[in-house]
This record gives structure tokens, C-alpha cells and sequence, in this order.
């Protein structure tokens, strides 16, 4: 299945429903063909149409409402309404019914691309993969938990290792919204509506800006609104939503989104900032939402401990499927020991192959470069 050809007809589909940046997407297209991982991050829609093929005994497996998109850096920290840390899945673009293996699949995969790009260093594919698998299995047979941080001390401490310096975080932020301000007839009205939504005082006025940030994403218009209140800076941001990208896998036209309700079935402490309002995704930005940078894990104790809790918080959304626990952990049982590790094999070198032809492709486009825009929070 021809990768370039299928990035154009799915940024044609994907078209239809939301309006999408030529110059982002040439980014995008630069940061794929440049490095494996970020390839698997910003293809989902490829995935979508070649994991069965690839891997036929996944693909009966029970279904869940699945991430879809899973992968090892999709996750990160919020705090939700009882001002609680918490650490979780943060991202559900993608979310869609779909056989458990298929999060599965993809969060190891990910893991064998992040030790083949350095990411990870500590572990064997092998070691990997059980260790997610072992996390998950727990999480299916105890009915699942929330990460509150608090609980966590050895997961809360790797955290800490990437806090982010405020002042410069808002510095750049503002830096960002002087040099992108869009003028007011360039925001749509419900996107405005939707931000304002999300303020503490409808008052107050907000600059808004667009801010390319992401892989999957990047491409789509996201608009951030920055304000001032009770003297500290505010952000927030609004993303179009958009069908998963499993609907363009199977021919589909439908417009149906399970963004909010994989995370209201999921167990889970909820962000409350992050809500689906006039079909835009909103959430709040701040230096306070963070990611533990897999380069920051020095141990091999700290690569199991992330990698178990990854399979542990997956168990956390497909127990939010009704009779899910039951009908996975029996067809867990049944499969061989290193089912997860060999057909993650199978995908992580699909993924090589489909860069390096991508790349390839792009050479010979007469599209010219596009330079790095700096990320200030993961998509």
C-alpha cells in the first residue's frame, strides 16, 4: 500500500470535515520522513488501514472503545477538580470501536521505536513488550484505577524531572501571540464562543493566535487564546474535531466523534478544562501540564515502571466498554506469550519501511522546506 499516495488521499478526506495548513502540513510531512518515531505518531490513518493485514490473528480479538492512536508518548499530567495531580492518557483524537489489541499493538510498537531511535535505552523489545502487557493485565483484573500522583511517588518523581520554567513558558507564549495574532474576522465565531467558554470571567479579552504544535494533529488549525487574570497569565486552546481516522480506514463518511465519551467511560480523574464545545476540543495550556521525556529515563527500573503504568492506564479506558473485563482477560489467556512482541516486530518494521519510502517521495517533491516551529506542550 503505496504511504505517499494514502497521505494525499487521506488529507483530502480529512479536508471535507475541517480546514487544514498547507504550510503545517509540509512540516509534517518533513518531521515523517525524517524520524521513525514521529512517522508512527503522525500516520494513525496508515495504521488504521494495514494492522489487520499485517497482523489477521489481532484482529478478532474482543472490542473495546479504543485510544486508537496509542503510543508512548501520549501520555501526561493534569490536575482534575479536587486540584489532585493526575497522570493518564491524554489524548482521544482517534478514539474509535476497535479490537483491545489494536491499543496494545500500537503503544508496543511504539516502545520498539523509541529504543530503535534512541529514545528508550534500557530495554529489549521483548522486555518491552511484556512489561506493557504485564501493566495491562493488572489493570484489566482489578478493575482498573486512576493514576492520582499523590499515590505514585516513583511515577510523581519522574515528573518532576521535566517541569518547565513558567516565566519562560510565557514568555514564548506571548512571544507567539505578538508575532500570530489573528485578526477577529480569522476566528470564527464559535471558536471564540467555545474559548470563551473555558475563561474564568467572561470578561476578560483574549489574543488569540494559531500554534503548531503535535504530530498527528499538526496540520489542523488550533487555536490559542491568551489573557491576564488576577495577574497571571491564562491559556487555553481549541482543536477542530474530527471523524478518526478508522472511519477513512473503512471507506466511511461519518461524522461521529467518541472523544468525550471514551473519557467519561473510562476510569479516570477527569481534566475538567477539557471539554468538546461547537465541535472544537478545547483545554487548557500552561507549564503545568507535562509529559515525562522518555530521554529523562536514566534507569532501567524507570523505563519498567513507565511502560507498566502505559499498559495499566490502557486497561483504565477499555474497562469502560461493558462486559470488556471479562471477554479480554479470557481471550488474554488464550493467546501465546509473545503474541504482543512478534507482531509488534511486524508493525515496527512496516513503520521503517514506509518512512524510508516516504522520504524518499519527498526528496523529489519541489516543495520547499519548511523550518521547525519550537513545541511548547505535546499534542
Amino acid at each position: 500500500m503505496n504511504i505517499w499516495k494514502v497521505t494525499k488521499k487521506y488529507e483530502v478526506w480529512l479536508g471535507r470535515f475541517i480546514n487544514l495548513l498547507k504550510a503545517d502540513l509540509r512540516l509534517k510531512h518533513q518531521n515523517m520522513a525524517s524520524d521513525v518515531f514521529v512517522f508512527l505518531r503522525a500516520t494513525y490513518y496508515w495504521w488504521a488501514l494495514i494492522w489487520r493485514r499485517v497482523c489477521p490473528d489481532l484482529a478478532n480479538a474482543p472490542v473495546v472503545l479504543a485510544v486508537g492512536d496509542l503510543h508512548v508518548e501520549n501520555f501526561g499530567s493534569w490536575f482534575d477538580r479536587l486540584r489532585r495531580w493526575i497522570w493518564g492518557i491524554n489524548d482521544v483524537d482517534e478514539a474509535y470501536p476497535l479490537p483491545y489489541t489494536n491499543d496494545l499493538l500500537r503503544l508496543g510498537t511504539s516502545a520498539i521505536l523509541a529504543l530503535d531511535s534512541n529514545r528508550l535505552k534500557q530495554l529489549t523489545p521483548e522486555a518491552a513488550c511484556q512489561t506493557i502487557l504485564d501493566g495491562y493485565r493488572a489493570g484489566m483484573e482489578s478493575g482498573g484505577k486512576p493514576f492520582v500522583l499523590a499515590e505514585h511517588p516513583q511515577l510523581k518523581r519522574l515528573l518532576n524531572k521535566n517541569k518547565r520554567n513558567p516565566q519562560a513558558f510565557w514568555t514564548k507564549m506571548q512571544d507567539l501571540a505578538r508575532e500570530g495574532k489573528l485578526r477577529g474576522k480569522d476566528v470564527p465565531a464559535r471558536v471564540l464562543a467555545a474559548l470563551e467558554s473555558l475563561l474564568p470571567n467572561r470578561k476578560l479579552k483574549l489574543r488569540i493566535f494559531h500554534r503548531p504544535v503535535g504530530e498527528g494533529s499538526l496540520g489542523r488549525k488550533r487555536f490559542t487564546g491568551l489573557t491576564m487574570t488576577n495577574g497571571s497569565p491564562f491559556a487555553v486552546e481549541a482543536k477542530a474535531l474530527a471523524p478518526s481516522a478508522s472511519v477513512f480506514a473503512r471507506g466511511g463518511k461519518s461524522q461521529q466523534s467518541y472523544y468525550m465519551q471514551i473519557l467519561r467511560q473510562a476510569v479516570r480523574c477527569q481534566d475538567p478544562y477539557v471539554q468538546v464545545v461547537r465541535r472544537q476540543i478545547l483545554r487548557k495550556v500552561g507549564p503545568e501540564y507535562l509529559r515525562i521525556e522518555l530521554n529523562t529515563l536514566t534507569q532501567l527500573k524507570d523505563e519498567r515502571l513507565l511502560l507498566w503504568c502505559m499498559g495499566f492506564e490502557t486497561a483504565n479506558f477499555h474497562l469502560g466498554t461493558s462486559g470488556a473485563q471479562a471477554a479480554v482477560l479470557a481471550d488474554l489467556n488464550e493467546r501465546p506469550a509473545t503474541w504482543l512482541v512478534d507482531n509488534a516486530k511486524k508493525m515496527a518494521n512496516k513503520m521503517h519501511k514506509g518512512r524510508s519510502k516516504f522520504a524518499k517521495r519527498l526528496a523529489r517533491t519541489k516543495v520547499p522546506p519548511v523550518p521547525n516551529t519550537v513545541q511548547l506542550q505535546a499534542d
